[in-house]
């Protein structure tokens, strides 16, 4: 994912002396933003060098409703006398990775880093073309590689009673437009900037130039306070449909709805291109799409915005055709979905952490199962969501082998699971048990078509060339599927070999060593028991019906000592199974270590961008973890979890056209149906229908077992990480906290 050219910059001089916040003396600054309007907003007063103060105030929205709209101002007041002013909007193509001044490290960090995006040898963004008028200018620009194109426009308006000239300029890397007030003391210099960007796979540049105008007309027509106004109008349908409230925990509460907030800017204007694992927040992974997206992001998006989650499921539609071609590269029937990708082929340079992790073909097919589910959308499943389950099937029937003709046991060899720190193995537990779960899925979804809608049923068996034979083969495959056990210690073995390795000693490792995989050797790390993120434990969480309560507890516990969580995929996964087995404690904790992965900056790469997945991870806590929600085969149960310090917990669900509200508190559940039809759920075994007249409210007995368990086993780094994490009764962290978001 290419950088575009920055539209942000406004630049401010007084008295000739130019603001760098970085440096100069301010007495006041605030930076802050209220969810419910969308709009960044900074409020500072300078002291400049002349001893003149000034108030700026700015605000920033880029629109969730007009993709190709952002929008600017700022507003400029001499408190201390008068002063020539000059303020410099620019559009600024920072040379593909340099700041203006050309200095990598300030622009895209510094540092090896595999999680960082690599450098470019050569332009990336190629000139085609630079216009301006009195208060607009557009530049240009084609990919050296992809030749697509794109350009960027600016209008610019301009408010004062103060005197003033304006200059205008652009260049193939610079567009400038320039204010010179002659200011007086008190009285304010506003100044708008419209911005639009319009992007396309080949169409040429000057189209380009027209539709920026276009848009930035439509901008000088409506004013900026009516797009200011649909962007709230956007934000209340937004959290009335996913806003999740804690009762007496306001700073938790924040934070969940600043994560919920990343989940909106990453998913708003997805328009069937997927979910990057930094969104589009920054640069790291290069702004490749991973597993990440299907596993932690969709559900959120299918309980919450379904016209979302099928755009985000629409991008691995549109990549289906690579997914197969990528399939016969492999010698490999059926369709695979690349680890690592940005336009359907494989971006891992590194196979064995990357391309061997199959499980993503089931991790798709994962979420379009979830999505259908919460829906009820069979359009999708049968003319796109079928598609996707049958070309995943026939990957993993061609995959895997019968060990011999009894055709009892069926194999999968030489893939890598969820975890990168154990690679290229036999029988990964987690691959085997969503394989299975592809498998059978395919084969239901195939066999409902057949008996109730033949003409989809004939019409994906003729477009796939799909012999009814291969569905009983499915089924016979995931039947047989290989399911790794230890029956001496009860415990699931990540995989066939995997109790064969040394334990890693992670108490002992130094703080300084983490993540391993940047100060060691994969070869060193792959020939131990350890763990980059939850492996089984995610397999636990996500076909959770298919393990019994004591395995799940065994498996924990096994597992989580011997978990680095160098992952940010991690924690919340962790919260989750730790709050079913019981493990409440160890559930609050991981719980907040994912909340505040990014806040905290605790995996130290928050500047590269925020991470997505644990985002929607932070959600799935909330809703899977402690409000105890499962919807295997789309049928909703609730055991709560609801941690001793927590009153209440309060979330919103839409299923099948029902505005379902869930909320826990410590002796009961109550479930309302705000509009739509009756949902029918059960609580702790017990079916319960939910109409929009009657409420139901379960007394609940406890919120399950509470158990003693340490994490004292865990690495030192994180032991001491907690230290960071704000709580409630530490002022002092809470201020740490919020001098982050100004960074």
């Amino acid at each position: 994912m290419v950088n575009a050219p920055d539209s942000k910059v406004m630049k401010l001089y007084v008295d000739d002396e130019p603001l760098l916040l970085a440096v100069d003396d301010l007495e006041e600054y605030e930076r802050s933003i209220d969810f419910r309007e969308g709009v960044l907003r900074r409020d500072i007063v300078w002291r400049t060098p002349a001893g003149k103060r000034v108030r700026v105030q700015t605000s920033r929205m880029v629109s969730f409703t007009q993709r190709h709209l952002a929008l600017f101002t700022i507003n400029v007041t001499l408190l201390d006398g008068d002063a020539p002013v000059i303020i410099s909007s620019q559009i600024l193509n920072r040379q593909d990775g340099f700041d203006e001044y050309h200095v990598r490290a300030d622009a895209m960090g510094a540092g090896f880093d595999p999680r960082r995006s690599t450098t470019f040898q050569e332009r990336v963004l190629e000139p085609q073309g630079h216009w301006h008028s009195q208060r607009r200018m557009i530049l240009g620009y084609r990919c050296a590689s992809s030749r697509m194109t794109l350009a960027v426009g600016a209008d610019h308006e301009i408010l004062t009673e103060n005197d003033y000239e304006t200059l205008i300029d652009t260049q193939p890397d610079l567009g400038k437009k320039v204010f010179r007030v002659d200011a007086k003391q008190g009285r304010p210099i506003f100044v708008t900037k419209a911005v639009a960007y319009h992007t396309s796979r080949g169409v040429p540049v000057r189209e380009l130039f027209d539709r920026c105008r276009r848009t930035l007309d439509r901008v000088r027509s409506d004013g900026v306070q009516w797009y200011h106004e649909e962007q709230a109008r956007w934000l209340d349908r937004y959290w009335r449909q996913c806003d999740v409230e804690i009762t007496g925990q306001p700073e938790v509460q924040q934070a969940v709805r600043w994560n919920l907030f990343q989940l909106a800017q990453a998913t708003a204007r997805t328009d069937q291109q997927g979910v990057p694992a930094k969104g589009v927040t920054g640069s790291g992974y290069e702004g490749h799409y991973f597993w990440d997206s299907e596993i932690y992001v969709v559900p959120f998006l299918a309980y919450t915005s379904s016209t979302t989650a099928r755009n985000v499921l629409r991008f691995r539609v549109n990549l289906l055709e690579a997914a197969r071609q990528r399939a016969r590269v492999l010698a490999q029937k059926g369709a695979l979905f690349p680890w690592r990708t940005i336009n359907g082929e494989e971006a891992s340079a590194y196979y064995a952490a990357g391309t061997a992790q199959y499980h993503i073909d089931a991790d798709i097919a994962f979420a379009v199962s979830k999505y259908v589910d919460a829906s009820g959308d069979e359009a999708f499943l049968g003319r796109d969501g079928a598609e996707i389950l049958v070309e995943t099937a026939r990957l993993w029937a061609d995959l895997g082998f019968w060990h011999d003709n009894s055709r009892e046991v069926f194999n999968i060899h030489g893939v890598t699971g969820p975890d990168e720190y154990t690679t290229v193995v036999n029988n990964n537990l987690f691959t085997n048990v969503m394989a299975r779960f592809n498998l059978e899925r395919a084969a239901i979804t195939m066999r409902h078509f057949a008996e109730h809608d033949a003409a989809t049923y004939d019409r994906i068996c003729a477009r796939l060339r799909l012999d009814p034979a291969e569905i009983d083969e499915w089924e016979r495959c995931a039947q047989a599927m290989a399911i790794p056990f230890d029956i001496e210690l009860g415990i699931h073995p990540q995989d066939e070999h995997f109790f064969e390795r040394e334990l890693w000693d992670l108490p002992n490792t130094p703080a300084s060593h983490f993540p391993l995989l940047l100060h060691y050797h994969p070869l060193a790390i792959y020939r131990f028991q350890v763990l980059k993120q939850a492996d089984v434990v995610l397999a636990l969480f996500l076909q959770g019906d298919r393990f019994t309560a004591e395995e799940k507890l065994a498996d924990f516990e096994y597992y989580d000592p011997i978990t680095t969580g160098d992952s940010s995929l991690s924690a919340v996964v962790q919260s989750i199974i730790a709050a079913e087995v019981g493990h409440h404690a160890v559930a609050l904790q991981y719980f907040r270590e994912g909340l505040y992965v990014d806040l905290a900056d605790l995996h130290g790469n928050t500047t590269d961008g925020i991470h997505i997945a644990s985002a929607g991870g932070v959600w799935n806590s909330l809703v899977y973890g402690f409000g105890g929600m499962r919807d295997h085969h789309g049928e909703l149960s609730f055991d709560p979890r609801l941690p001793e310090s927590w009153p209440g917990l309060r979330f919103r669900l839409t299923v099948r056209g029902s505005h379902l509200v869930v909320e826990v508190q410590q002796e009961s559940i109550t479930f309302t149906v705000e509009t739509g039809p009756p949902r029918t759920l059960s609580v702790r075994g017990v079916e319960y229908t939910v109409t929009e007249d009657e409420p139901v409210t379960v007394p609940l007995d406890g919120q399950g077992p509470r158990l003693t368990y340490s994490l004292a086993a865990r690495p030192s780094r994180f032991r001491s990480a907690e230290a960071t994490i704000p709580t409630p009764s530490d002022p002092d962290l809470l201020d740490e906290h919020r001098k982050l978001h100004h960074k």
